[in-house]
């Protein structure tokens, strides 16, 4: 109900919605590059067609990124855990900033 009165009322937001919606799916259905390489470009070409300055944004992170991205498909594997990694080493630095005694971390 909530959705058909926000949909009623600005049309826009329901492109935006099932366009993303779309991407997901792709996202989830596909675990082949290959057979994910057409579906994400019918995206792109839907995403082009709409001319929203957002999802514009959207595609030319993929462009940057296109291997990395479809190489997801493969085995479904992100890089969080090398970002979890960088986060703790940037704690661990800003923690403990100015500790001279290199000691300390022998211990």
């Amino acid at each position: 109900m909530l959705t058909c009165l926000l949909f009623c009322r600005f049309s826009d937001m329901k492109e935006f919605y099932y366009l993303a919606l779309r991407l997901g799916k792709i996202y989830s259905d596909y675990n082949n590059k290959d057979v994910a390489r057409p579906k994400l470009a019918l995206w792109f070409n839907q995403v082009e067609q709409w001319n929203c300055e957002e999802f514009n944004t959207v595609i030319k992170t993929f462009q940057s990124h296109y291997d990395r991205v479809l190489n997801f498909f493969n085995d479904k594997r992100t890089n969080a855990s090398a970002e979890l990694f960088n986060c703790k080493l940037k704690t661990f630095r800003a923690e403990f900033r100015g500790v001279n005694d290199l000691n300390i971390f022998i211990g």
